[in-house]
């Protein structure tokens, strides 16, 4: 059997996140290393329907504007060339699992205009990497007048409003309550990284801007950060208070208007600008998905194998899946790391599952711990149930530089060792020469 006898296989990878932008990389760069050679290398298309990537544990600095967007993200069509994928502009509105195609929405431009029409997209192999959002639960009002940060066109787009609102106090002598609803990593982190940006912005000449700003963090539960151990919870709470951010627990929010939230117990707190963190589900069109088995935060049911419970061809990992591994209680969390694990399971595994017609074998997970960043005034750091120092909590210094290689190994994995040191390199400097926070 001769390569030119043999049909390229054609995988296609929806999503471009943490989990689907690292396996189009790698298997676009590396295909075929340890693997029969008697077919051809298959097709790797990735469809996202934004332009770039941002490593989504740094969307609340970009909402802030304590990190440069345009620093921090990579363009796909970029990556796409450099690492030997094709991407295709669009967003996933359907599926064909008879046909083995996916639909494509139409791509419009900010006017309205008809930019890419919809179209049909064939595949032999399909990964759905498609991330979550933030879970409003039907609250009333939350979609109207709360801003969430899942993406990186909404964190930008709260960037420029919040600095609108900041410009709006110094000029008009106003007032801007903030609260954020959800005591999980990213409504902590966003708290601390307002409170940087407001900090900074006196130093630029903002002067009185501190005291027309109030920072409000809302949590259901009894304590912040509930899937950490309870030491970390604790010092956060007591290091957020004393950056100024009130910081309310055992608080249900019922509804949310233009003036604010309105609690369970009838009482309203005050808020011109609202964030919604709380909660995760996936895309509202994973629902329905062509009778893919999905759970009721729309995300689809997965096998130790990765592998959707209905369909064989497809695979779904990170934040989008449902994965309860043997003996295990409860399904794996919806964090970077078990994506970024799920991604380098699919990698390892998946060219010899396709050359060589074999199964894929089961996803082990190992859980490594969390971490959390304060900005710049603190880090906590669990470091899970795995290791020699397993159960062992860390903060401060350490913390900071354990969060900080999270991304730098990121960008290793998307641009190889020497061009992510180059990025490294690159961030120093500009963390000299240029502003500590976005001003344009």
């Amino acid at each position: 059997m001769t390569t030119a006898n043999v049909q390229q296989r054609k995988i296609v990878i929806v999503g471009g996140g943490v989990a689907g932008l690292i396996i189009a990389s790698n298997l676009g760069r590396s295909w075929g290393r340890g693997v029969r050679t008697d077919r051809p290398a298959p097709a790797i298309t990735l469809v996202d329907s934004d332009s770039s990537h941002v490593w989504k544990p740094m969307l609340h600095m970009i909402a802030a504007g304590t990190r440069d967007i345009f620093q921090q993200q990579t363009s796909y069509i970029a990556q796409a060339r450099y690492r030997g994928f094709t991407y295709e502009p669009g967003e996933m509105s359907g599926l064909d699992r008879s046909g083995r195609s996916i639909l494509v929405a139409p791509l419009l431009g900010p006017d309205g205009r008809l930019l890419v029409p919809e179209r049909r997209i064939s595949y032999d192999t399909l990964i759905m990497a498609v991330g979550s959002r933030a879970n409003d639960f039907g609250t009333p009002g939350v979609a109207e007048y709360c801003m969430m940060i899942d993406s990186r066109r909404q964190a930008d787009a709260f960037n420029r409003e919040i600095r609108l609102r900041m410009l709006q106090c110094l000029t008009q002598d106003a007032e801007l309550p903030i609260a954020i609803v959800g005591g999980g990593a990213t409504g902590v982190e966003l708290a601390a990284e307002l409170v940087q940006l407001v900090e900074t912005s006196v130093t630029y000449g903002a002067h009185g801007l501190k005291e027309r700003i109030t920072i409000t963090l809302i949590e259901s539960g009894p304590r912040l950060l509930a899937a950490f151990p309870e030491d970390i919870s604790a010092a956060t709470r007591e290091r957020l208070e004393a950056l100024g951010v009130n910081v309310m627990t055992d608080t249900r929010v019922s509804a949310a208007s233009a003036d604010g939230f309105v609690l369970v117990d009838g009482q309203q707190v005050n808020a011109s600008l609202k964030v919604w963190a709380a909660g995760v589900k996936g895309p509202d069109f994973l629902a329905d998905l062509d009778g893919l088995e999905a759970t009721r935060s729309n995300q689809l049911i997965i096998l130790p194998s990765l592998q959707t419970s209905r369909d064989t061809n497809i695979f779904a990992i990170g934040d989008c899946s449902s994965l309860t591994l043997p003996d295990a209680a409860r399904p794996l969390p919806p964090t970077a790391q078990v994506a970024h694990q799920q991604a380098q399971h699919l990698i390892r595994h998946l060219p010899e599952a396709i050359q060589e017609d074999s199964p894929v074998p089961d996803f082990a997970y190992r859980d490594l711990g969390s971490l959390v960043s304060l900005g710049d005034y603190d880090a906590y750091g669990s470091l899970g149930k795995f290791g020699f120092f397993k159960s062992v909590t860390i903060r401060g210094r350490l913390a900071q530089f354990s969060h900080l290689m999270l991304y730098r190994s990121h960008q290793a994995r998307l641009y190889g060792f020497w061009r992510g040191g180059l990025l490294w390199l690159v961030d120093l400097l500009n963390s000299r020469l240029r502003a500590g926070i976005r001003l344009d």
